[in-house]
């Protein structure tokens, strides 16, 4: 319905197409530049920065968000850390990153990565410290060895709570992705949207913005996907 009368209002005239044009308009630039095949540079270079940036945040999360929940000393030592540096805004990092590790990719992925990090490591460690404790004590009363324990029932009561971390993530990831490129990209899906914007194309600017909807639609339906195939026991 908004769509509809998106489109409604841009063909009779009452929104102005320079300032908002219709979502017909909109599709066909998409596609125009899809076939020309400089759009696709932007998505490629995009998509190559954030499944690395996210897979390495990720990771890292895990292996510390799994630590901090299984042993105390880790979480005494991470409490600190990730309670002093979460809530710094991780863009504003990224001169820094640019200053230690110069203007290319790796800047962009550590930032895309150190964004990823924090509400990963947070959410696996409240996912492994809630996991059932009558479980627990009855899988120790049968003689189950912590290895086993942390195997057969720590890490599935987890499972949905990371997976629905990831979700949040990639959403996180591809917010700190767009605004790493528009400050120092030439390519990628934030340098599009920045250059569009600087010659006023609200077409391809909104081509752009549809691109990276559609980004994380398609990533959220990978995690839906994977939530039906490793959750199946619930």
């Amino acid at each position: 319905m908004l769509v509809g009368a998106w489109q409604a209002g841009s063909t009779s005239g009452r929104i102005d197409p320079l300032l908002l044009p219709g979502p017909v308009d909109v599709l066909e630039t998409l596609y125009r530049e899809l076939a020309q095949g400089d759009l696709a540079i932007h998505i490629g270079q995009s998509l190559t920065r954030l499944l690395l940036g996210w897979s390495i945040g990720s990771l890292a999360g895990l292996s510390v968000g799994l630590s901090m929940g299984l042993w105390s000393w880790c979480r005494a030592i991470g409490d600190a850390a990730i309670s002093s540096l979460y809530p710094i805004p991780k863009i504003a990092l990224l001169p820094l990153f640019i200053l230690w590790l110069g203007i290319g990719e790796s800047s962009k992925i550590t930032t895309i990565a150190l964004g990823v990090f924090f509400p990963m490591a947070v959410s696996v460690c409240a996912a492994v410290d809630a996991a059932p404790r009558p479980f627990i004590r009855m899988a120790q009363s049968f003689g189950l060895d912590r290895l086993s324990i942390i195997v057969k029932i720590v890490l599935p009561s987890a499972l949905p709570a990371m997976l629905a971390c990831a979700r949040i993530t990639v959403s996180t990831g591809l917010v700190l992705l767009v605004a790493a490129e528009m400050i120092g990209a030439q390519y990628g899906i934030g340098a599009y949207i920045l250059a569009a914007g600087n010659i006023m194309d609200s077409e391809k600017l909104l081509a752009g913005v549809l691109v990276i909807s559609l980004l994380g639609t398609c990533a959220g339906a990978v995690i839906a996907a994977l939530e039906r195939t490793l959750l199946r026991w619930r």
